[in-house]
């Protein structure tokens, strides 16, 4: 007769005293899929950590960091926290207030880009500091108050997240190409996706952030690709800014100057070395 090696018994999810049940249920009727230490207070005001410490034993709830958890579903299984994974825009939701997510993790969410980034950026008005939660990375970008729009609801895992439009996310990169991957990225991604791309709506962002440098590097962007005779109504009028800013923020500051689109070009940008 074959036999079978017992499991340990951690390992799987255990039933669920009256008190944790109902914290269990509060949670979700409030669709608090994470949440913190503080939101069960609010529920059971009495020996809060030794039941969130029971639930974790037991496999019910994920820790993400310090004070900060997750439900873990039903439908997961019976190894519960052991083989649950929470997408890391659902964990963005509770990190920061206000928030959206952008940048690079927006230009790879809207298929803007093929690269995925090992960070998730995180745009907000309150300075934080850089987290790591389960193994991943969070990056916080302080935007001031005029640049902090052009953001809508997606439904994730049955989470709605805050994310830059499509459009936004190009004028936050061009604004910010060190959260993105560099000039070069964000280069490709307008070359390759300009006619889905509503760049006269990328303009009028841009206009709104108060920013001319976003505008000087999306020029010279449709002027290297070869897109510029396209789109020559947006810059018909266009006064670049004095000054010379880098074209890429995150190469050294040498190269040439350009007087027509006021910037130091310090990164090339080939598209016929995107084709292969």
């Amino acid at each position: 007769m074959k036999k079978y090696k017992k499991k340990p018994k951690n390992e799987f999810k255990k039933g669920l005293t009256t008190r944790e049940s109902f914290l269990i249920s509060a949670l979700a009727r409030e669709d608090k899929q994470i949440f913190n230490i503080e939101d069960v207070r609010k529920l059971i005001d009495n020996n809060s950590r030794r039941v969130m410490s029971s639930l974790i034993r037991k496999k019910w709830v994920l820790p993400l960091r310090k004070g900060l958890y997750a439900i873990v579903p039903l439908d997961v299984g019976v190894r519960g926290a052991d083989s649950f994974i929470l997408h890391n825009f659902v964990i963005a939701t509770r990190l920061v207030e206000p928030y959206y997510i952008g940048f690079w993790s927006a230009l790879n969410y809207h298929g803007l880009t093929e690269q995925i980034p090992r960070t998730t950026f995180i745009a907000t008005s309150k300075p934080r500091m850089p987290l790591e939660i389960m193994g991943n990375e969070y990056y916080f970008v302080r935007l001031v108050k005029r640049k902090f729009f052009g953001f809508t609801e997606v439904p994730i895992e049955g989470v709605k997240i805050n994310i830059s439009t499509p459009e936004k996310t190009i004028a936050d990169c061009l604004d910010h190409p060190e959260h993105c991957g560099g000039i070069e990225e964000i280069a490709i991604s307008i070359y390759f996706n300009h006619e889905e791309l509503d760049l006269r709506k990328v303009y009028k962002i841009s206009l709104g952030m108060g920013n001319n440098t976003i505008l000087k590097r999306l020029g010279f962007i449709l002027k290297s690709t070869g897109l510029i005779k396209r789109y020559s109504d947006l810059f018909k009028n266009f006064q670049p800014s004095k000054g010379y800013p880098l074209l890429d923020s995150l190469s050294p500051r040498k190269g040439k100057y350009d007087s027509k689109w006021n910037l130091l070009i310090n990164a090339d940008l080939n598209p016929e070395r995107w084709m292969y």
